[in-house]
């Protein structure tokens, strides 16, 4: 029997988030003072981001076994099934060659983090999401200008209104202008 009739997308995904979120609040837990409820600890976020993942690996990891649980048809019947409207679509077996990651996608991402690593104390918040988000973008199927500007505007002042305004860290906006 194949790997890919036993394990879907969804069940390898969520064991991901699942592995990533219970490290998350083992080191938090561990590492970490957690505070209080008025005065929160270092320990705090990491703990509560690592429980937010495991709730979706579990979500996850139940869809991938329902799936399978579940079955389809196969090949032309399965077709059919889905043209006449009957039937929602059945989920795809998974493949370790559906899984390989593009190169360019996996360079781009990488390239976007190390940007903004090295722009951020160099140009400021601004510049360094900038070109995050462009490089970034860069790596997916598809690239649209207005898309990728859009969004990045908006993710932008999304990052400026909740690091530099609300929680008052102090990141230059631009090289040398402060907000705090």
């Amino acid at each position: 029997m194949k790997l890919g009739l036993l394990v879907n997308k969804d069940l390898l995904a969520g064991l991901v988030f699942l592995a990533f979120g219970l490290a998350a609040t083992h080191i938090a837990d561990r590492d970490y003072p957690m505070g209080t409820a008025l005065r929160m600890g270092p320990g705090n976020f990491p703990l509560w981001l690592g429980w937010v993942l495991v709730g979706f690996g579990v979500f996850l990891v139940l869809r991938g076994i329902w799936q399978m649980a579940r079955g389809a048809p196969r090949g032309e019947e399965a077709a059919l099934d889905f043209v006449k409207g009957d039937r929602a679509p059945p989920p795809v077996a998974w493949s370790w060659r559906e899984a390989a990651w593009g190169g360019r996608a996996v360079a781009c991402i990488v390239a976007s983090m190390l940007a903004f690593g090295f722009l951020m104390p160099r140009l400021g918040l601004v510049p360094a999401l900038v070109a995050m988000f462009f490089i970034s973008a860069f790596g997916g199927r598809e690239f649209r200008w207005r898309e990728v500007a859009v969004l990045t505007a908006v993710m932008t002042a999304l990052a400026v209104g909740v690091f530099v305004v609300l929680l008052k860290l102090p990141f230059p906006i631009i090289r040398g202008i402060y907000l705090v």
